[in-house]
């Protein structure tokens, strides 16, 4: 469907016809039978092509060893590729052995993390299941299926509202001096969904916790860490470090993978932390398996090499993505001007409308709709005079409803009969377009 002009310029009648256009359209795609995976995040057929070096990059006597002289055919190796790890130690900034790589889902790292919590405890502390209840932070909006983890162990979640700059710390910092709270999901770059990268001082502010459970850990999700689609991509602080000069590193666990930079259904994870903390994923681990794919992780080195091959095939991903979000932007801008407002590397948002705002919209609506009403006073005629009168006495019926849509409906339809009787399109325009912005 092809808009030939902004829906916010367009008149009640217009926005009808073209929702009824759009729902004749639809019905016509429905009625074509057709198999469509709307599902969100997955790369498109063009972006998995530039990793088919990963599938190529093992042939049949290929050298199998790793650095350390292990065959990657066989057992062993618990924690990963060395060569991998230091992979993920260039990207993460964190040393090399305190990383742990395991199949192609983070998902699966963060939710052994919250089970380790759960039923061993961290750090010799009593498990969280023997603690009565526990809570855990939720950043809002915030990933779902981090939420649907904690869920599932039947943690109780408390909300925390996303600023610009990330968590609100101040509720943070005293939300955690409840010793029952036990930790807080982040996803600290390009924010899930609002696009939002933490700043300096809510890093700092994370890495100066000091939680009255002594157990507590923050789970941080730098799933975007390479994933940069500007010139100017947004600088996050290094969350480990910080920890580290405040000596609080044991309270957090940094997980990554190449889900979206390979391939999602066949990349490599990892799981970042402090020497204390891996003591007690490698107790876990090593009794779970005797050792993650070693054969993917060594096709991705292979194909990869180091931390710069991962940017570089970044880079085609951008050029694959960025023509299409700009035009998606330039839509939006286009046809819901003042309705959404684009945010530099971040996407596109729902325009908030402050009280200000409102009342500055309600005082041109005020002028407009007098000027509406003169005009209509002098193009009245006995059949729109009755039209209207009628138009009143259903929204007056509506008020007694107490049914806030059927009154809204009927307001507009009786400022709808003014307006056609106005008989100036362009002011009809403007009021329409104020309208949508209330």
């Amino acid at each position: 469907m092809v808009f030939s002009m902004k829906i916010t310029a367009m008149s009640v009648k217009e926005i009808k016809e073209l929702n009824r256009e759009a729902a004749r359209e639809y019905d016509g795609y429905k009625a074509q039978g057709l198999d469509l995976n709307m599902a969100r995040g997955k790369p498109c057929v063009e972006q998995l092509d530039l990793a088919l070096g990963v599938l190529e990059a093992l042939r049949a006597r290929s050298e199998f060893a790793n650095s350390n002289g292990d065959d990657c055919r066989n057992y062993g190796v618990w924690n990963g590729l060395p060569e991998m790890r230091q992979i993920f130690s260039e990207l993460l900034e964190i040393p090399q052995d305190g990383i742990i790589l395991g199949n192609n889902s983070s998902l699966q790292l963060m939710f052994d993390c919250i089970s380790q919590g759960f039923t061993h405890g961290w750090g010799g502390y009593v498990p969280w299941c023997r603690q009565g209840d526990v809570k855990f932070l939720c950043p809002v909006p915030g990933y779902d299926r981090h939420f649907a983890v904690t869920e599932y162990f039947g943690i109780k979640m408390i909300p925390v509202p996303m600023l610009r700059t990330g968590p609100d710390m101040d509720i943070v910092e005293e939300l955690v001096k409840d010793e029952s709270v036990k930790g807080c999901w982040c996803v600290p770059k390009y924010s899930n969904p609002t696009g939002v990268t933490y700043s300096d001082e809510t890093v700092r502010r994370f890495a100066q916790l000091r939680p009255a459970a002594k157990d507590f850990r923050i789970m941080w999700d730098n799933a975007y860490c390479v994933h940069d689609l500007t010139d100017e991509p947004d600088e996050l602080l290094n969350l480990y470090e910080e920890c580290r000069k405040e000596g609080t590193e044991d309270q957090v666990l940094v997980f990554a993978s190449t889900s979206k930079i390979s391939f999602p259904g066949a990349g490599v994870a990892a799981v970042a932390a402090s020497q204390r903390n891996i003591a007690d994923l490698k107790t876990r681990t090593t009794v779970q398996t005797i050792g993650s794919d070693k054969l993917n992780q060594l096709r991705h080195v292979l194909f990869l090499h180091d931390a710069e091959g991962v940017r570089s095939l970044m880079r085609g991903h951008r050029r694959i993505l960025q023509p299409k979000f700009r035009i998606v932007l330039k839509t939006l801008e286009q046809e819901l001007e003042g309705l959404a407002v684009t945010i530099p590397r971040k996407g596109a948002q729902v325009a908030k409308m402050t009280e200000k705002d409102m009342e500055d919209v309600l005082q041109i609506r005020r002028a407009l709709d007098e000027l509406a009403v003169g005009l209509a006073c002098d193009n009245m005629t006995e059949h729109k005079l009755a039209e209207l009168h009628k138009a009143l006495l259903r929204f007056e019926e509506s008020t007694k409803t107490g049914d806030v849509k059927q009154i809204a409906q009927t307001d507009v339809a009786f400022h709808e009969v003014i307006y056609q009787a106005a008989d100036n399109l362009k002011l009809v325009n403007l009021l329409n377009n104020l309208r949508e912005q209330m």
